[in-house]
């Protein structure tokens, strides 16, 4: 008795709650999920480790080193670069990242070839390779983050934020001037070059320390990465700040697997010559 004489209305296929149900999976479709995120995430790794597998090849085949600086000014030139461009329009994240990607692989993969041909030059073995060290180490500190995040431990508060940022300014700032010494004035800061790292006296463990120090920074970043995914995934933000988010997690990564094969170089040396 309480059936419609309308058609539409009357129709067993229920079209009113069928366009809106449509409607409504479409836009569910088009935000950022957190499996969305994991998905670019793991995407922009694998192109990464490819470009990485390359850079390593280079070097191993006699390449000359001049290759890591190459590719370490052109990654961070690359980075600050996408980094700005994004700032005003995340969604071109889609094609920068995996940009950025490349460049930063080439780099990190050079760089381990030159420390294992260090390494293997002064006879000194480090157990499965400097790659294979940094990355478990990578990995092991991704899912430290990760669990102190999801128990509240650690929450990318305002504070935690700008301390982090400030902290990262130094570094960054000691890094850009260090490099260029380094390769252009052939000049070593103390402790930070990894020419330290076979000094004598206390030089090898006050680098390393300061080596723990900027790994523990970097780490740091992975909270804030956390509570920036976790902000635009309640927020229904567009599909494509997973690219962005992906981006963000990548450029965190990469500097841990940078801070962490550079620790397992110094670990190496030490254990090498106390042996």
């Amino acid at each position: 008795m309480w059936q419609s004489s309308n058609p539409v209305l009357n129709n067993n296929s229920s079209a009113f709650d069928e366009y809106y149900g449509k409607k409504m999976y479409a836009e569910q479709a088009n935000v950022t999920t957190v499996q969305g995120v994991v998905n670019k995430t793991a995407i922009l790794i694998s192109i990464a480790v490819a470009a990485g597998a390359g850079g390593y090849w280079l070097i191993s085949t006699g390449t000359s080193t001049s290759f890591v600086w190459i590719s370490c000014l052109a990654s961070m030139g690359i980075c600050i670069g996408v980094y700005m461009v994004l700032r005003g329009n995340p969604a071109h994240a889609r094609w920068l990242a995996p940009i950025y990607a490349v460049a930063e692989g080439a780099f990190l993969g050079a760089l381990t070839a030159m420390l294992d041909g260090w390494l293997e030059g002064m006879a000194i073995a480090a157990t499965g390779g400097l790659a294979l060290q940094a990355l478990i180490i990578t990995i092991s500190i991704m899912g430290s983050m990760l669990a102190l995040y999801s128990m509240r431990i650690l929450r990318p508060t305002r504070k935690f934020v700008a301390t982090v940022s400030v902290l990262t300014a130094g570094i960054m700032i000691t890094y850009i001037i260090s490099w260029p010494l380094s390769y252009f004035l052939h000049m070593q800061l103390p402790f930070i070059s990894l020419s330290s790292a076979v000094g004598e006296g206390w030089m090898p463990m006050i680098g390393l320390g300061i080596n723990v120090l900027f790994l523990g920074v970097a780490s740091m970043w992975l909270i804030i990465d956390f509570g920036m995914i976790e902000e635009k995934v309640a927020a229904g933000a567009p599909k494509q700040m997973e690219w962005y988010c992906g981006f963000a997690l990548l450029v965190s990564l990469a500097w841990i697997y940078y801070e962490s094969v550079k620790l397992a170089f110094r670990l190496a040396l030490l254990v090498g010559n106390r042996d």
